[in-house]
């Protein structure tokens, strides 16, 4: 049989002819495309109000009044960068064919700062006069609103003033408060008789049974659990199991204050050890007083360090609740949700269940909206709370057998 040779020449010719007659493919399939859009029914009304609202929840279609066909991909628009933004999308009208569409909008901020004060704030003479500090004022997107009081008043001498409390944010939203700042004179108290009896030294203080709350919120779909730290000192984990604690949170510990140094809760290497041997499942908290995304990531890293040779079946919880100092640590509203994000996305990506922990008032006025389960602080015999929660503290006064002290319970929802 003759063998036909070939040579590179031919090769290379012959690569070369496919590849131009893949290229004019490509390009009379661009061309059909181009025509068959260009030529395509394209019906889009978009609505009058091309604004969002920073760090809003809006989707493609939100602005979108009608459109002759359905849009392949509804996203949700990322809200937390003010200006002026395209979006663009496609959708498939009525004929079947693929159109690729855009509308520009505008996000801006137009929610005023908040101003945590009642109407009545009081001092005694004397008192150095931090007001403005003291005072909570914070804003969604504008980390250090201007804050500040108009009006007279003497912190040296008694009296009752009438003053206004004012916030302007960056975007230029304002709020304002009227308040009425008594400033007292100390009154010091009368002698006692030192013979006299108290007739309610001896009686026990008010407390919460775990046993009342296990058999009002034990369901199926409940685990009934406790919080502890180094308040409650000494526990007999054995016989916390045995009380029907199903799961127990434990502090880690935290930093000493914000820029602190870090430090373990002196009972806890002594509480997880306890609890794992009882074999009741254990999760964690972290007390931050973090200022920043960076070192909230520290945090997080440090924590992970500490618990891992441990078993950590419930979650890990972030816990700032650095409110009396807020105005200190310019953070917008976002940038304190996204700093607990920062830590919390951490944790996750190391194999644990991230969690944020704050009470109602705050979760309502001062937290952004996020993905992370909350654990929701709220003393009462019913949630009303109206955003979703994964576990819930409902008292601070518990008792339960196997520890000497006060407790938290908690109940958590699988």
């Amino acid at each position: 049989m003759k063998k036909i040779k070939l040579n590179r020449k031919n090769i290379i010719i012959g690569c070369v002819g496919l590849i131009i007659l893949l290229v004019l493919i490509i390009s009379i399939f661009k061309i059909f495309n181009y025509i068959r859009i260009k030529n395509a029914k394209i019906e889009v009304d978009l609505v009058k109000n091309l604004t969002a609202e920073f760090n809003s929840e809006v989707k493609v279609s939100n602005f979108i009044l009608d459109i002759n066909g359905k849009i392949v991909d509804d996203y949700n628009i990322d809200t937390t960068t003010l200006g002026k933004k395209r979006i663009e999308f496609e959708f498939v009208n009525e004929e079947g064919i693929k159109i690729p569409y855009s509308y520009e909008i505008t996000i801006e901020d137009t929610t005023p700062p908040l101003i945590w004060l009642n109407s009545k704030y009081t001092l005694k003479v004397g008192s150095e006069d931090t007001l403005t500090d003291d005072i909570l004022c914070g804003d969604n997107y504008d980390s250090s609103p201007k804050c500040y009081i108009e009006g007279e008043y003497d912190l040296n001498t008694a009296g009752a003033y009438e003053l206004v409390f004012k916030a302007v944010d960056i975007n230029g939203n304002e709020s304002q408060k009227q308040f009425t700042l008594n400033v007292y004179e100390p009154v010091i108290p009368a002698t006692t008789d030192n013979n006299t009896t108290n007739t309610n030294q001896n009686i026990e203080p008010e407390y919460t049974d775990f046993n009342d709350i296990y058999a009002q919120y034990k369901t199926k779909d409940t685990k009934i659990g406790i919080d502890v730290s180094k308040w409650q000192k000494e526990i007999d984990f054995d016989k916390v199991k045995a009380a029907g604690v199903e799961f127990v949170m434990i502090r880690l510990g935290g930093t000493r204050g914000k820029d602190g140094e870090y430090f373990v809760d002196e009972y806890f290497e002594q509480n997880i050890k306890a609890a794992n041997k009882a074999d009741i499942p254990v999760g964690i908290y972290f007390y931050s007083y973090a200022s920043n995304a960076k070192e909230a990531k520290k945090q997080a890293k440090w924590v992970v360090k500490k618990i891992k040779k441990y078993d950590i079946e419930m979650p890990v919880v972030f816990d700032w609740e650095e409110w009396k100092d807020f105005n200190a640590y310019n953070l917008s509203f976002f940038g304190l949700t996204s700093m607990a994000e920062s830590f919390l996305e951490v944790i996750e990506d190391n194999g644990y269940t991230p969690m944020l922990y704050s009470s109602k008032t705050y979760l309502e006025n001062m937290w952004m909206k996020t993905d992370y389960p909350i654990w929701l602080a709220q003393y009462n015999t019913q949630v009303t709370y109206e955003g979703d929660y994964k576990m819930w503290q409902l008292c601070d006064d518990g008792k339960v057998d196997g520890i000497n002290a006060f407790v938290d319970i908690d109940v958590y929802y699988k």
